[in-house]
């Protein structure tokens, strides 16, 4: 698979298992506060033991299970060009 290609789906089937696609259900999903960037919630509601999982957005389209790295703020110098 391409870096960047894996959809939500896939990336839970992932960390879930494929037989488990009929029991899990989205629990949350918004924007981070820091980064605004997209989060959904995935659990599987067990009456004993509730598993959950978070999902972030990357910016080349991927669903991981970490957070995407903030920007960082960067210095840029243009050179100018007086032609004297």
């Amino acid at each position: 698979m391409i870096a960047g290609e894996r959809s939500l789906r896939t990336s839970v089937q992932k960390w879930f298992g494929y037989k488990a696609e009929a029991s899990f259900r989205v629990l949350e999903f918004g924007r981070t506060l820091s980064t605004r960037k997209r989060f959904v919630r995935v659990g599987i509601p067990k009456q004993e033991d509730p598993l959950a999982i978070v999902f972030f957005r990357h910016d080349d389209g991927s669903w991981n299970v970490f957070p995407p790295t903030p920007r960082r703020l960067s210095m840029q110098t243009k050179q100018s060009y007086s032609g004297i």
